[in-house]
């Protein structure tokens, strides 16, 4: 079975490629895994496809000038897991000061607000808030 190329200029800043097991047993091999092994709360987080960011959000994040690097990314990644896992499906998820409205069950970034334009916000229409 031949691999799937992805072009790395597709992808939003910050993500990358999910890759396929490379042969159909690993698939299933977790679920048959003992009770030592991986929870399965574990493997739905690594399937979980990563944050992505609405282009409203990428026009806010490039106009303040706001840094997203992987490290960044990866937190505010797992403040949106955990906001799922509390059944959230709007949240405010904090990550160094810096503001991001996520509609949780899309993964998806619908705006961004840096710390120095914090003060002027109101945030409405979320139901939690996450640090990360």
């Amino acid at each position: 079975m031949s691999h799937q190329q992805i072009n790395p200029a597709l992808l939003q800043p910050g993500l990358a490629p999910v890759r396929a097991p490379a042969h159909r047993d690993q698939v299933g091999q977790a679920s048959r895994t003992g009770a030592g092994g991986p929870q399965f709360a574990d493997h739905l987080a690594k399937a979980a496809p990563a944050v992505r960011f609405s282009n409203h959000a990428l026009q806010r994040i490039e106009r303040r000038g706001i840094d997203m690097s992987p490290e960044m990314t990866a937190r505010l990644d797992a403040g949106v897991l955990r906001a799922a896992q509390k059944g959230a499906r709007e949240a405010l998820v904090l990550v160094d000061g810096t503001a991001f409205v996520v509609g949780v069950q899309a993964r998806t970034v619908v705006t961004a607000v840096d710390p120095a334009s914090m003060r002027e916000h109101v945030f409405t229409n979320i139901d939690s808030a996450v640090i990360a």
